[in-house]
């Protein structure tokens, strides 16, 4: 098989040619896209007593690499502008893949006070548990409280580029500059920001995280998680949890997201354009009590999301997620989002349809939340693929509804 294009074309090409032609295999074939390859095993040569059964490569056994998880790895690592990726079965899956291989007992993490609920559960439960690994959770907008807390033993700086739920916007730049100085590695969660919107790489992040169900999928049809950096620190991913914790993707899972990444740049465009006047209109409504939403001038760290994003053609974005709620009880949010006949009521997010979940202002995790989120809950809200003006006319019937 050869791969299309080769580096030098790829190096010159734009972020939507590459989304189109990146991580293409032909095969005998010569099919113009690279075919679903379901085998798990394949014809070893006559002399196999040199092959490496924990080799990661294609052509020996799927788990060590399959055809179809290559393609898409080629395509991640060139939309990131990194050197390597690992792709594998999940985004929860890649997120461990990272703490599994990169920290060891003993060790200390600094993680941001405000992540996935994977993530917190991650690090508050099973890794300090079983592994004796400590981590110190810090809001990652204040620099010295980071400095603070790094430790000779400190590894690994785990943040999100926009935290998931409150949209809270982590320095990439400058959270670097401190793990590198401490003697760690940075890992970015990017999901909320995937490429070519913002590459955490380039401001010094050593390891890219994706969900890759999400956004790089765009259809909800499959689950995969990837990681993206230097080939050093992905060769060890692919060996230890990939080879041998065997957290592989599976075949139509990686095809079916190289199909549905080939139209990312475009998707987003729509996602952040609609986004920002769905943002607009639910901060001009009296009913609304609060919206957390990078694009916004009441935004925190608003200037900072507007220096960090905004990748190629997409200067001005922010993103396409927000979270808000109305200005009432846990009932009342309820009640909005039963009114909602567009937006779907769903737990995911970066799909072609709107997905809106809400979640109440109740446990451990949300005590680092600003107190608008621990007052009313909030509404995570995805904006989707759908004409902006009938997202607004959805939100609008519906707030009309629950407010009379």
């Amino acid at each position: 098989m050869t791969t299309r294009p080769d580096r030098t074309l790829a190096d010159s090409l734009s972020d939507a040619s590459l989304a189109v032609h990146g991580g293409i295999e032909l095969d005998s074939t010569k099919a113009l896209r690279t075919p679903l390859v379901m085998a798990n095993s394949f014809a070893l040569p006559d002399d196999p007593s040199e092959i490496s059964w924990s080799a990661t490569a294609p052509g020996l056994y799927t788990r060590n690499t399959g055809v179809n998880q290559l393609a898409l790895e080629r395509k991640l690592a060139a939309l990131e502008h990194g050197e390597d990726a690992v792709a594998l079965a999940s985004g929860v899956a890649a997120l461990h893949a990272v703490f599994f291989t990169h920290v060891r007992a003993g060790d200390h993490v600094v993680v941001s006070d405000v992540v996935y609920e994977a993530t917190w559960r991650l690090w508050t439960e099973l890794l300090p548990r079983r592994y004796g690994i400590e981590a110190t959770f810090v809001d990652v907008t204040d620099p010295d409280a980071v400095r603070q807390a790094m430790r000779p033993e400190t590894v690994l700086v785990c943040v999100e580029a926009i935290a998931n739920p409150t949209t809270k916007v982590a320095d990439i730049a400058l959270l670097a500059e401190i793990a590198h100085a401490g003697g760690a590695i940075l890992m970015v969660d990017s999901t909320f920001t995937p490429p070519p919107f913002y590459r955490p790489l380039a401001d010094g992040a050593d390891l890219v995280v994706h969900s890759l169900t999400k956004f790089i999928n765009g259809h909800g049809d499959a689950m995969g998680g990837a990681v993206i950096g230097r080939t050093d620190l992905i060769e060890p991913i692919k060996a230890d949890a990939m080879v041998d914790v065997g957290g592989i993707i599976s075949p139509f899972n990686a095809w079916m997201i190289q199909r549905g990444s080939v139209t990312l740049p475009l998707r987003l465009r729509q996602h952040f354009a609609s986004a920002a006047r769905v943002a607009a209109f639910l901060d001009a409504d009296p009913r609304v009590a609060f919206v957390a939403y990078p694009g916004l001038a009441s935004h925190p760290q608003h200037e900072l999301a507007a220096r960090q994003f905004g990748g190629d053609g997409f200067s001005g974005s922010f993103g396409g997620m927000m979270a808000f709620a109305l200005d009432g009880d846990p009932d009342l949010q309820n009640r909005f989002v039963a009114q909602l006949r567009l937006i779907t009521s769903g737990f995911s997010l970066g799909h072609d349809d709107s997905l809106i979940v809400h979640t109440a202002a109740e446990g451990p995790r949300t005590a680092t939340y600003p107190e608008e989120f621990r007052r009313y809950g909030h509404l995570r809200l995805s904006v989707g693929l759908e004409d902006a003006d009938d997202l607004l006319a959805d939100l609008a019937a519906a707030l009309d509804a629950v407010t009379r």
